[in-house]
């Protein structure tokens, strides 16, 4: 069977106030009785004297009048007294019920008995015949004091003195205890009933303690509730580090606060988990589209040859061509995506010292070169030098220079900067171009986004080059940031840290099956124009009159 908290409690308080009366009660029953039979015993031991005294002088009280030894009037009938005469009580006389001299035998040589009047009853004390026990007082050789009962059921109980005289005999006194027993009788129940209310009211007032105490457990059972209801957002009333309460309280609390964070991170993460595996999808669904596209081409020309025109020299020449074309679209496109994967893969950077300033001329020195259409100027207030990977900046640069043709019109002006920022440096590239709007601006790293996918596709981009501008910094462990504004151009910063973070996992090497991760210069992806309206684009191979899908530097 299973009791509350508050049963118990309760069940506590009322067994102490119960155990803590009983005792104060014997402890004041023992106290007055022994202080009572202390007294009697006294007026007790004060006749003794006395009648010790008349019987050295060969005489002893023998007088019972009306219902005692000593309160007055004449002699009661069958009194009689031995030789020596009749003696006077003493000062502060008592009733005393039985007076007698008796030998160490038990003979009673002389004596009187007294009833002890109870309800209208008379009762005489039943003395044993021998006495024993004595013990040695002062004055005397030997005392003992002891109870007797009455002759009779239900008479009072007699306190007894008995002891040893000069001559060798027993002088006996017995006394009755009514009064005695009436006050501790009434002592009794009195402390029945102070007892019994004690413990009802130690009872009443611990419910309402126990219901005030037990509050704060109602307000967490509450506040459980409503935990559970999902508002992980709640928490527990009455910290305070004083009482027991309040500190599981601020823990409760504290715990409650972890469990939500975890809670928020885990829907967070469960969050990126959605977001990552639809941007998967979208991912997957966007490069088989793009493949698409030369396979297509590929299987058509393929198709127009065997229909016979491998026998027209010309019609030869252009499928050919047509071919090369599309396969080396296919080639860049799946080399942007090895790229891709294996920066999400975190594959360790070649990091060496680079002269940031140095890369970035000899980018835009190819950049002149390649678009002398689109102006480039280039402005650097000091040297910098930065420990990173020489290829991959280079493609940084590469690829934001490369979208500036891909998506702006022949004559807009392109501005090149390295500036120190704290320990690191920052590269910006901004135009004058068209610029973006808001929305644009917001998913120009996005895999595969085009503002202007006609316009893409005519430059043959693949959409990749922003995002690879965007992981190849996040693994130097700096960002990229882009700024535009419709009509007055577009503004992209790369933020570098002196050093990047060391790789995720070991280093492994590298296959260049594809041309990715080769060196600088190599087919590798980079000339993919990503958008300056949030195209993540692809090369302009036309601009520089080199053949389709045959990229010879990083911007083309």
């Amino acid at each position: 069977m299973r009791i509350s908290l508050r049963s118990r409690l309760l069940a506590a308080v009322g067994v102490i106030a119960l155990v803590a009366l009983v005792v104060a009660d014997v402890v004041t029953y023992s106290a007055l009785r022994s202080f009572l039979y202390a007294r009697v015993d006294a007026q007790l031991d004060a006749f003794h004297g006395f009648y010790e005294q008349r019987l050295g002088e060969g005489r002893l009280l023998i007088r019972c009048a009306g219902r005692g030894p000593f309160d007055g009037g004449g002699p009661s009938p069958g009194t009689t007294a031995p030789a020596g005469g009749e003696v006077g009580p003493p000062p502060n006389a008592i009733q005393i019920s039985a007076v007698q001299v008796r030998t160490t035998t038990g003979v009673v040589v002389a004596g009187q008995s007294c009833p002890a009047y109870v309800d209208g009853t008379a009762y005489l004390p039943a003395l044993p015949a021998t006495i024993t026990g004595f013990a040695p007082a002062p004055g005397r050789t030997g005392v003992v004091y002891f109870d007797a009962p009455a002759s009779r059921t239900g008479g009072p109980t007699f306190r007894v003195l008995a002891s040893t005289l000069p001559d060798g005999n027993v002088l006996v006194l017995a006394q009755p205890l009514g009064d005695v027993g009436s006050t501790l009788h009434r002592l009794l129940l009195i402390e029945l009933a102070v007892t019994g209310g004690a413990v009802v009211i130690a009872l009443a007032g611990g419910l309402w303690l126990v219901h005030l105490g037990l509050r704060p457990l109602r307000d967490m059972e509450r506040v459980a509730e409503s935990i559970a209801a999902g508002n992980l957002r709640e928490r527990v009333p009455g910290e305070d580090e004083g009482t027991e309460v309040g500190r599981l309280a601020r823990t409760l609390n504290l715990m409650l606060g972890r469990i939500e964070s975890a809670f928020a991170a885990r829907v967070a993460s469960e969050g990126r988990l959605r977001a990552s595996e639809a941007r998967m999808r979208r991912f997957v669904a966007d490069a088989s589209h793009e493949l698409r596209t030369p396979i297509a081409a590929v299987s058509a020309y393929a198709e127009l040859f065997d229909r016979g025109a491998s026998e027209q020299k010309e019609d030869l020449e252009r499928l050919l061509g047509g071919i090369r074309t599309e396969t080396g679209r296919m080639e860049h496109l799946v080399a942007d995506l090895l790229l891709l994967a294996r920066l999400d893969e975190g594959r360790p950077l070649d990091v060496h010292p680079v002269d940031l300033v140095a890369l970035c001329a000899e980018a835009v020195q190819t950049a002149s070169t390649v678009g002398p259409a689109w102006p480039v100027t280039f402005s650097a207030a000091e040297p910098l030098e930065v420990r990173a990977d020489a290829s991959r900046l280079r493609q940084v640069v590469d690829n934001l220079l490369a979208n500036v043709r891909a998506h702006t019109p022949p004559g807009t002006t392109t501005r090149v900067a390295v500036t120190r920022e704290g320990a690191g440096a920052a590269v910006t590239v901004t135009d004058d171009g068209p610029g973006m709007d808001p929305d644009q601006a917001a998913h120009a790293f996005e895999r595969f986004y085009r503002a202007d996918p006609s316009r893409s596709r005519l430059h043959g981009g693949t959409g990749l080059g922003l995002s690879i501008v965007q992981a190849i910094v996040g693994a130097h462990g700096g960002r990229v940031e882009a700024t535009s504004t419709p009509g007055e151009g577009t503004s992209f910063a790369v933020h570098l840290p002196a050093e990047p973070p060391a790789p995720a996992v070991p280093r492994v090497g590298d296959d260049d099956e594809s041309g990715v991760g080769a060196r600088p210069g190599t087919g590798n992806g980079t000339a993919d124009g990503a958008g300056s309206p949030g195209d993540a684009g692809g090369p302009a191979p036309t601009e520089a009159g080199d053949p389709p899908g045959r990229p010879e530097h990083p911007v083309d």
